[in-house]
């Protein structure tokens, strides 16, 4: 059972966080051409596309830390510091996504679509949504390593 629910928990991470790094990674250059070009081509809907990605995607990524606590659990590790780091920065990553980087693509699309931004806040900058993006991405891979290395297991799953 343990190896099924490693390979649903593997499956789950490369199926849902695969697309939604790939897709928040391409949002900001697709900024930077709407913002950058006269006529901006297909560029607008690109950016809709990729935060529909983004935001279905990581509905989906929910499974993750799903079948990696069913996972964990089944390999008697839930106590490890590994896998606590990882549950950590798991969280962070999701916060980063839920809390900054969704908000800001929809601030974005919201721009894009010549609604005005709300007077408190500045017109987003497409660095800062990278620098965001990057920040998830850095964890993302943190968590992936830890995955792999498994500092201290010895269950030889």
């Amino acid at each position: 059972m343990t190896k099924i629910l490693l390979s649903l928990h593997v499956l789950a991470a490369i199926i849902a966080v695969g697309p939604v790094t790939v897709a928040a990674s391409m949002f900001p250059a697709t900024l930077r051409r709407v913002h950058g070009e006269a006529d901006p081509g297909d560029a607008r809907p690109t950016l809709r596309t990729l935060h529909r990605i983004c935001r279905v995607y990581s509905g989906i990524g929910v499974a993750v830390p799903l079948f990696g606590l069913a996972t964990a659990s089944s390999l008697g590790v839930l106590g490890d510091a590994w896998l606590i780091t990882s549950i950590l920065l798991t969280a962070a990553a999701a916060g980063v996504l839920a809390l900054l980087i969704l908000p800001a693509q929809d601030r974005a699309l919201a721009e894009a679509a010549g609604s005005p931004a709300p007077s408190a806040q500045a017109p987003l900058r497409p660095g800062r949504l990278a620098a965001l993006t990057g920040v998830f991405n850095l964890l993302w891979a943190t968590v992936t390593v830890l995955m792999i290395i498994r500092p201290g297991s010895t269950t030889g799953v």
